[in-house]
């Protein structure tokens, strides 16, 4: 199973690779692809590294699980390649910068645009059985992750955090509020959506807002 990623990933987390426990998920990943359909495609497990270098990171959005429908995931969470119907959390974020930054919805659900300009797309857990949503949760990646919030966090400046719903907000304890923004909100789940805790957060012009005062490029969201 070859997987990409960008170089100075590779070396800030060489540590991770090298432990036990990373030793043994790779074991089961592996397992899992080769007896199972399993996504992101193995090359793409590591698209968002590869796409956001470290030293380029100004903001982290944060998943839980990838899509596990067909050619849905391709390695960014909430993002799917060109051509892929938005899945509907997907539909509520575009909504939502659309209220928020009068911009129109994009064709394209794909948000690779976004990583080019260190908006770092992070699942918790990075791989999934195919229509088994959670299939591989518990088995490693969640400590993987973790470990790069808080490298993130300790060896960088003013990175705006968005954590939408629960499962992300429990993040908040691996992040110093002293050196980074920390924005939280609903999920963007129609579930929570419709309930009101998702429209209205206004997180991506807050989040330009922050970036130009620390004179910093803002993201182009549209």
């Amino acid at each position: 199973m070859q997987v990409q990623i960008h170089p100075s990933w590779e070396k800030a987390l060489q540590p991770e690779f090298e432990s036990s426990y990373f030793q043994n998920l790779i074991a089961f990943v592996k397992g899992e692809y080769q007896n199972s359909r399993c996504f992101p495609p193995g090359k793409l497990i590591f698209n968002a590294f590869d796409s956001c270098p470290l030293d380029e990171v100004k903001v982290v959005i944060l998943g839980q699980d990838p899509y596990h429908g067909l050619g849905q995931a391709h390695g960014l969470c909430f993002s799917v390649p060109e051509g892929q119907v938005h899945p509907p959390s997907l539909q509520n974020i575009f909504k939502e910068i659309e209220d928020d930054l009068n911009l129109p919805v994009p064709k394209s659900g794909n948000l690779q645009h976004w990583t080019k300009q260190g908006v770092f797309l992070l699942n918790a857990t990075l791989t999934v059985r195919a229509h088994q949503a959670g299939s591989h949760q518990k088995k490693g990646w969640e400590t993987f992750t973790d470990q790069v919030i808080k490298k993130l966090s300790q060896e960088k400046k003013a990175i705006v955090f968005m954590l939408w719903g629960g499962f992300a907000k429990k993040k908040i304890r691996l992040i110093d509020a002293q050196k980074h923004l920390i924005l939280t909100s609903g999920h963007p789940s129609p579930l929570s959506a419709n309930r009101g805790f998702w429209f209205g957060n206004k997180h991506f012009s807050q989040c330009n807002k922050y970036l130009r005062s620390r004179g910093d490029t803002p993201i182009k969201w549209g």
